[in-house]
């Protein structure tokens, strides 16, 4: 089967590997119709992490069931699935406690797998014809239609990753209907908490960034937009909130966070937030974050460490969830939002290609060049 391969740094190609297949019982084969491009992958395709070559990347994955393991109770061939990012057991203490980022069982060493990504265990990624599907039973999501349904397909292929990581960053900040939010980073994670704060009554929505196009989209999020080209982001939300603040932040952007100069500045979401959110507000904190930056020109983060105004938010009684989202837990119910038509989150993707084509999604979205927003490929 085709597949796109990591080679190394700011090198993928798209070739021919061994076809997935059954590897136990609780397997199944799905034939991937849609395939996403990640902010994250970007970690990897720029060198960041330690992924191995070789590797097929893809970790938000969508697409028909092709094949089933002789364990497989629920699932048939011509089901439509939507693929959570994570791969759980189903059966572990976290995953019995619906912490199904940190499953216990299927990356020994460390709590959480996932598809096609660095440290996540020895899974192939969806960026590919097909996909083995560990523990399916328990991870697989089946959607409207069947084999021949591409209903919704842009709008399903988001429940993979950003739509429940998006949402989880609201609810790791305990926001709450009418109150106010800030959101740091316009990529797809950070526009996917926009538009949940706006489902769950979020008052007022701040979302910061300095791309004019990624800012539109927050707009059509229904997000008020701050671009910190043009000024201190902490002045313009204390001024936009008559110098109270909001009551909850989301970080969307992670550790190669830039400055208004274009240096990272691994913890600069993190000041922003702190300055802004009031008193004993909350900060749910999505962006990735990794154990180590070895190749990063932060000697902190090369340690993974930074320097974080704990001073600040200790005195502010502020609180932080942190981590990635448990997809298991929301997409269910936003597969409904987007089925019953509440929610549209494919309003995102900015580019469909196909599988031949995408080394050079990966060379337009990592520069990002101006309306590659999210990209899509259909292998």
């Amino acid at each position: 089967m085709k597949a796109l391969v990591y080679n190394g740094p700011r090198d993928v190609t798209v070739t021919e590997v061994p076809d997935a297949r059954i590897e136990a019982p609780t397997d199944v084969i799905v034939k991937i119709t849609s395939t996403n491009i990640c902010g994250s992958d970007l970690h990897m395709y720029e060198g960041r992490t330690d992924v191995e070559q070789g590797k097929t990347l893809g970790h938000e994955n969508t697409g028909i069931v092709e094949e089933v393991g002789s364990g497989i109770t629920r699932l048939k061939k011509g089901d439509r699935v939507s693929l959570p990012f994570n791969i759980a057991c189903g059966h572990c203490r976290n995953c019995n406690r619906g912490k199904t980022a940190f499953c216990l069982e299927v990356n020994p060493g460390m709590a959480g797998g996932a598809f096609g990504y660095a440290d996540m265990g020895p899974y192939q990624g969806g960026q590919a014809e097909y996909l083995r599907v560990p523990f399916a039973d328990f991870n697989a999501l089946r959607l409207p239609g069947g084999a021949d349904s591409r209903e919704h397909e842009l709008d399903y292929a988001m429940l993979s990753d950003i739509f429940p990581t998006g949402w989880h960053g609201t609810r790791l900040s305990g926001l709450e209907p009418g109150e106010s939010v800030v959101v740091m980073g316009a990529g797809p994670v950070g526009i996917m908490a926009a538009l949940s704060a706006r489902i769950q009554g979020a008052d007022q929505v701040y979302v910061v960034d300095q791309h004019a196009d990624r800012l539109a989209l927050a707009e059509q999020a229904g997000a008020t937009p701050v671009d910190f080209s043009q000024g201190d982001p902490v002045e313009q939300v204390m001024e936009a909130t008559g110098g109270v603040g909001v009551d909850r932040g989301v970080e969307a952007v992670g550790w190669q966070a830039h400055d208004h100069s274009g240096e990272e500045h691994p913890a600069g979401t993190l000041d922003t937030l702190v300055q802004v959110v009031r008193a004993t507000g909350g900060i749910g904190v999505v962006g990735v974050f990794p154990p180590q930056d070895p190749n990063g020109p932060d000697p902190l983060m090369q340690e993974g460490r930074m320097a974080f105004p704990f001073g600040a938010f200790f005195t502010k009684g502020l609180t932080m969830g942190t981590g990635q989202a448990d997809v298991k837990r929301y997409n269910r119910q936003l597969r409904d939002l987007i089925t019953q038509g509440k929610a549209s989150p494919g309003f995102i993707v900015s580019h469909e290609l196909d599988l031949a084509q995408a080394a050079d999604g990966y060379q337009h979205f990592d520069a990002r060049e101006d309306g590659w927003t999210k990209v899509v490929l259909h292998p």
